[in-house]
C-alpha cells in the first residue's frame, strides 16, 4: 500500500475516489507517523497520537474494534511514553473506545493515568445511548447492513474527566491543545488545534464526503453551526488536518478549500430550505426542489457516499419546523396498514398494484415503484408474490445508491422481505 499521504494526494486529486476507498470504514492504516512525532492510525475512524515531548496525547480513540490494534500500533511507534491524555471529538461509538489499555498499563507502570477532556454533553448523552439500547441496536443494524443476530449496542462508556462548554486549553509537554465546541453532526462536538505545529483536527466534521448531517435515523444535526465552525477553522491557517473520518490533508490551500466548500455546501442547503419554508412550502416541496450545486458535491472530499443531501434538507426543515410536513391528513393520521388497506381494495386488489409496481420498475421509477409494494406487503403481510417484488425492488434501489447510508437501508428492506418480513431490526405491525 503506498504511504498514506501519497495516497491523500491521489484522493485529492481525483486519480482514486472515496467510493472504492471510503472514509467510513473502507481503508485501514495500522498506524503510520505522517508528520514528526504524529501518528496516524485508521479503523472505522481515524485516531491520532502526538508525542508532546513529556508524553502522549490522542485525537479521539477509535471503536471498540480499535481498541487493541490502536494501542499495540502506539506502542510500536512509542513503548515507553505515557499517554497522558485524550480528547474525544463527540460520543459517537467509533471515537471512544481506546482509553482503557493505557488506563490498565498505567496502573501496571506506576503511571498517572490518562485525562479525558471532552464537551459537557458527552455525558448526557452517553446517558441517552444507556437508554436506548435497543433503538440503536435497530437503527444501527439498518445503517451498516449488521447481522441483527450479532450486533448489540454497546452498554459502558468511559465519562470524561474534564468537561467544558465553549472552549478549554490545556498544554501538554511543548504543545498547547485548543478545544473548541461546535454543533454540527452531534451537539457536542469539539474540534482541537494544536498552534505550535499548526495541525487541526475537526473531528467529524470533515470526513472526506458530503458531511453528515441529515442521517435519518439520528438525533438533530446542525447545519448552519456546522458551517460557521468550518469557516473559523479555515480562517486558521492549519497545515495538517487530521479528519475523524477519511485521510489527513496537507497543506494550508488544500485545507481551506475543503473545509470552506464543505461550509458552502451545509450553507446553499439551509438557505433554500429556510427560503422554502418561508414561502409557506410544505416538505415534500423542499425536498424534491432543494438543488446543491453539482460544482461542490462533484469534489473529491464532497461526494455523497454515506449521507445524502436530501437527507440534510429533513435535517434542516426538523430544525427550524419541527415534524409536521404541512400535509394536513399527516398531522393525525389513520395507521399505515389501515390506509394500505384501503388503497389496495381501491386499486382492485393485490394483483393490479404488483403488477403496476412491476412495471414502475421496468421503466426504471423505482421511487414510485416502491411506494406502490410498500403499501402491497402492509395490505398483506403473508403475501409471498408481494414480499418477493418488494426484495427485488429495494435491492435495485439500493444498488443505484450513492451513499452508503441510503444503499444499506434499502439494502436491508430488501433482506427482511426475503424472509418474510418488512424489517428485521424492529418489531411491531407489519414488521413481522
Amino acid at each position: 500500500m503506498p504511504d498514506v499521504r501519497t495516497l491523500a494526494d491521489r484522493l485529492w486529486r481525483g486519480e482514486i475516489d472515496t467510493l472504492t476507498h471510503p472514509p467510513v470504514g473502507g481503508l485501514t492504516c495500522p498506524g503510520e507517523e505522517i508528520a514528526p512525532g504524529v501518528l496516524f492510525y485508521k479503523g472505522v475512524a481515524s485516531a491520532n497520537t502526538v508525542d508532546t515531548g513529556a508524553g502522549l496525547v490522542m485525537l479521539d480513540t477509535g471503536s471498540r474494534a480499535d481498541t487493541r490494534p490502536l494501542h499495540e500500533a502506539v506502542r510500536r511507534w512509542r513503548p515507553d511514553l505515557p499517554l497522558t491524555a485524550a480528547v474525544f471529538s463527540h460520543h459517537h461509538i467509533d471515537h471512544i473506545f481506546g482509553v482503557a489499555p493505557f488506563e490498565r498499563e498505567a496502573d501496571d507502570r506506576a503511571w498517572a493515568r490518562p485525562r479525558v477532556y471532552a464537551h459537557a454533553f458527552v455525558r448526557r448523552n452517553f446517558d441517552r445511548y444507556l437508554r436506548t439500547l435497543g433503538w440503536n441496536t435497530a437503527i444501527n443494524v439498518r445503517q451498516f447492513a449488521l447481522p441483527p443476530e450479532r450486533f448489540r449496542w454497546p452498554e459502558e462508556y468511559r465519562y470524561p474527566d474534564v468537561e467544558f462548554q465553549d472552549q478549554l486549553t490545556f498544554t501538554a509537554g511543548e504543545l498547547t491543545f485548543a478545544l473548541r465546541h461546535a454543533r454540527g453532526e452531534t451537539e457536542d462536538a469539539v474540534w482541537t488545534w494544536i498552534p505550535q505545529r499548526r495541525i487541526l483536527a475537526p473531528g467529524d466534521l470533515f470526513i472526506w464526503a458530503a458531511p453528515n448531517a441529515g442521517n435519518p435515523q439520528k438525533v438533530q444535526r446542525y447545519a448552519g453551526e456546522w458551517a460557521a465552525a468550518l469557516r473559523e477553522m479555515a480562517a486558521l491557517g492549519a497545515e495538517l488536518m487530521i479528519p475523524g473520518h477519511g485521510l489527513p490533508v496537507w497543506s494550508a490551500e488544500r485545507i481551506a478549500a475543503a473545509l470552506g466548500d464543505t461550509a458552502e455546501l451545509l450553507e446553499t442547503i439551509e438557505a433554500q430550505v429556510l427560503a422554502l419554508m418561508n414561502q409557506g412550502a410544505t416538505l415534500d416541496r423542499v425536498i424534491h426542489e432543494v438543488q446543491v450545486p453539482a460544482r461542490l458535491l462533484d469534489k473529491p472530499y464532497l461526494l455523497p457516499v454515506y449521507d445524502d443531501p436530501q437527507f440534510i434538507v429533513r435535517n434542516v426543515w426538523r430544525l427550524y419546523g419541527g415534524w409536521y410536513d404541512g400535509e394536513p391528513d399527516n398531522l393525525m393520521p389513520a395507521p399505515r396498514t389501515e390506509q394500505a388497506r384501503e388503497w389496495i381494495a381501491l386499486a382492485g386488489g393485490l394483483e393490479p398494484v404488483l403488477r403496476r409496481a412491476a412495471a414502475l420498475a421496468a421503466e426504471g421509477n423505482l421511487r414510485l415503484a416502491c411506494h406502490l409494494v410498500e403499501f402491497a406487503v402492509m395490505a398483506e403481510p403473508g403475501s409471498k408474490a408481494a414480499h418477493a417484488l418488494r426484495r427485488e425492488i429495494y435491492q435495485a434501489r439500493a444498488e443505484e445508491q450513492l451513499s452508503s447510508m441510503a444503499c444499506n437501508m434499502f439494502a436491508h428492506a430488501a433482506r427482511a422481505s426475503g424472509e418474510g418480513r418488512r424489517d428485521t431490526a424492529g418489531s411491531g405491525p407489519g414488521h413481522a
